[in-house]
């Protein structure tokens, strides 16, 4: 058996060392959205598949023969195509999808279906932190009276596309205690984020609520029909089961 993980999540990073602990048959993918990721334990392609067609050329041409799909929860068209056509090859697939965040006592949270509806709730003249990535950043233009921090990963390979924005450089991990003191250099009113999810990145969410930050939470996306685990345990069974 030779197993495909398509990898983007902390959950992937720890499946791909247990396989390779275990001398598995399998192959990591990274689509790219980060130029210098964190190295897998597993060999690993990099780059998209190409489109639809291309995904189905790889998973003939290496002879996958299961694809465990850790990907993020908002990478959406990834896991929608990757379920749809492990079920026309009748190729097992399962998803890692851990679960939401919910709101404990103290938080100020405002759900959105889209980035979009954020200009709905936010007044004008807030300063506004984005920890949603670069490449929905187009989707805030109407939030033009505000002041807007995106942070990112990679150095950016181009201005902020508004004028009233800058970017923030910043690699995880994100402690509490230093994104408490970095929101209140900012001076944030809004924390901007997509509810992806995960122990790690709730760091921002905590220092929020002890600093009585606002939060406009972005639904997911719908998932696809397919078989779901929440944790790298599960994952490992469901590799051991087929």
């Amino acid at each position: 058996m030779t197993l495909l993980l398509l990898a983007g999540t902390g959950e992937a990073q720890a499946i791909a060392k247990a396989l390779a602990l275990q001398g598995a048959d399998a192959v990591a993918s990274l689509a790219g959205a980060t130029r210098m990721p964190r190295a897998m334990a597993l060999p690993t392609r990099h780059g998209g598949f190409g489109g639809a067609e291309g995904f189905r050329d790889y998973l003939e041409e290496a002879g996958i023969s299961a694809v465990l799909d850790a990907t993020h929860p908002f990478a959406h068209d990834i896991s929608m195509r990757s379920a749809a056509i492990c079920a026309e090859r009748n190729i097992p697939y399962c998803q890692v999808l851990r679960p939401e965040w919910v709101p404990e006592a103290g938080d100020d949270w405002t759900f959105l279906t889209q980035e979009e509806d954020a200009a709905r709730h936010i007044a004008p003249g807030a300063t506004v932190f984005l920890a949603t990535g670069r490449q929905t950043l187009h989707r805030f233009a109407n939030l033009s009276a505000c002041r807007l921090i995106c942070r990112q990963i990679d150095p950016p390979d181009r201005v902020f596309p508004f004028p009233n924005g800058e970017f923030l450089l910043g690699r995880p991990p994100f402690p509490v205690e230093r994104e408490e003191a970095l929101f209140k250099r900012l001076g944030v009113d809004w924390l901007i984020v997509k509810n992806a999810g995960g122990e790690a990145p709730r760091s921002k969410l905590i220092a929020a609520r002890q600093l009585g930050i606002k939060v406009a939470m972005i639904n997911r996306p719908p998932q696809p029909e397919a078989p779901k685990v929440a944790t790298v345990e599960q994952a490992m069974a469901w590799i051991g089961a087929l």
